[in-house]
């Protein structure tokens, strides 16, 4: 982090390198698996030319964001680079700067993951504000918080409708990850069904499990629960 001298200049960005060898370990699993791929001849060509070039765009994006992505704080607000994008937003559009701990995290996971939240209930993650870079981020956030006060023009109390627009809007973003894991599975298992299906028919429906499969159940899973989601919030609350 870099901190200039009028108080609120702050550069958050990647200091500390992170361990070689999970680049090492992730390389060598991304060969490893276009290599398995390519064993298997009766396997449709699109098949690993698919796999390998979602790993390499990957693996670009990776670097990329390495790279590139940083937080810039300055007296007009927040901006959020990352490796292609950018958001910023104005300090009297920010509700909330929080410091969140990461549920379920490893040891060679970060702890801490920073948002920004706006007065819509948006949010989105600041990088390098985190437990990879920061010692101590909420001492960090709550420092910039007291540093920013005076270019909001107001405090940092929490609004009711505010708060209502965050709960559904993470509400919707939960059923997204959710939907995400679901379509995953369903590529997981159909690659299963695949395999066996290899040795038991001539011409196994590649397409299907490989395609309609997975996108058949991101769509029903992401439909249903957001469905369910919004039929909890109250009406007023549906047309903000």
């Amino acid at each position: 982090m870099d901190t200039y001298d009028s108080g609120i200049e702050r550069e958050y960005r990647e200091r500390k390198k992170r361990s070689s060898f999970i680049a090492l370990f992730m390389g060598l699993l991304g060969l490893n698996a276009f290599f398995q791929t390519n064993r298997h001849h009766t396997m449709p060509e699109w098949v690993p030319a698919s796999l390998a070039a979602s790993y390499l765009l990957l693996a670009a994006h990776v670097l990329l964001y390495m790279r590139r992505a940083r937080t810039l704080v300055g007296a007009r607000g927040i901006t959020a680079r990352r490796a292609l994008t950018e958001r910023s937003r104005s300090w009297h559009e920010i509700y909330d700067i929080r410091a969140e701990p990461v549920p379920n995290t490893t040891a060679y996971s970060r702890k801490w993951i920073t948002y920004l939240y706006d007065t819509d209930g948006r949010r989105f993650v600041l990088p390098h504000m985190d437990g990879w870079q920061l010692d101590d981020p909420p001492t960090e956030v709550a420092t910039l918080k007291e540093a920013a006060a005076r270019h909001r023009g107001m405090g940092w109390e929490q609004r009711p409708e505010v708060e209502a627009r965050i709960r559904r809007r993470a509400g919707h973003h939960k059923a997204w990850e959710r939907a995400i894991t679901a379509g995953v599975i369903a590529l997981l298992c159909g690659f299963l069904l695949w395999l066996v299906l290899r040795f038991t028919t001539p011409h196994p429906p590649t397409l299907l499990l490989f395609l309609w499969l997975p996108l058949g159940t991101f769509a029903a899973v992401a439909a249903l629960l957001h469905w369910r989601w919004e039929s909890q919030v109250p009406w007023a609350l549906r047309q903000r």
